[in-house]
């Protein structure tokens, strides 16, 4: 086993956490992902993170377990994972000409050692025709991403200007995930 694990099933996750020349494992986790209403969408990441980290940590308690969690928020809203072309068209008509806050928390646990964080990256989208909206919705896409659209593809066209951490908004920030694993020890970093 790997001395470095991600807590995640997410394709772009693991091709973000690849970008690092790392050597690691994934081992989906199946920690319960409910989050009380009207919670703060940063509080939300960080909380969501750190139980998919500590349910892999239980069972790898020397290796260095990566949790991450992404929600989108409108005004304070979490826009979740739509569960059918409705949800997804009422989110997306929600973001259309407006800028929405993408969070992604991250959790790295290792042992009794962990560090919680979260980064927000502030997007705007450009005006969305309906006609837009529903030929996006009928590739499938928007249906396993937060706030029903993928930034790092066909969802790009929907994006006039993002302020942060692109890579965030894709689902890990992996900047501050390899100077995070460094500052808890982590040795497999060659730069």
């Amino acid at each position: 086993m790997s001395n470095l694990i991600l807590a995640s099933q997410s394709p772009r996750r693991r091709e973000l956490l690849q970008q690092l020349q790392l050597s690691f494992t994934v081992v989906s986790s199946n920690a319960d992902e409910t989050i009380e209403q009207h919670v703060n969408p940063a509080d939300a990441v960080m909380e969501l993170a750190k139980r998919k980290a500590l349910v892999i940590a239980e069972d790898h308690p020397n290796s260095f377990v990566v949790g991450s969690d992404t929600v989108v928020a409108q005004e304070e809203l979490i826009l979740g994972k739509p569960e059918n072309p409705t949800e997804a068209k009422e989110m997306l008509q929600r973001l259309s000409g407006k800028t929405h806050s993408v969070y992604t928390g991250v959790a790295i646990i290792q042992g009794q050692k962990e560090h919680v964080f979260y980064e927000k990256t502030d997007v705007t989208f450009w005006e969305l025709a309906e006609e837009q909206i529903d030929a996006y919705i009928a590739t499938g896409e928007p249906f396993d991403k937060a706030g029903a659209y993928g930034i790092q593809a066909l969802g790009a066209i929907f994006v006039k200007e993002i302020k942060g951490d692109y890579f965030s908004v894709v689902g890990l920030p992996i900047s501050k995930v390899y100077r995070a694993l460094k500052d808890m020890g982590f040795t497999e970093t060659s730069i």
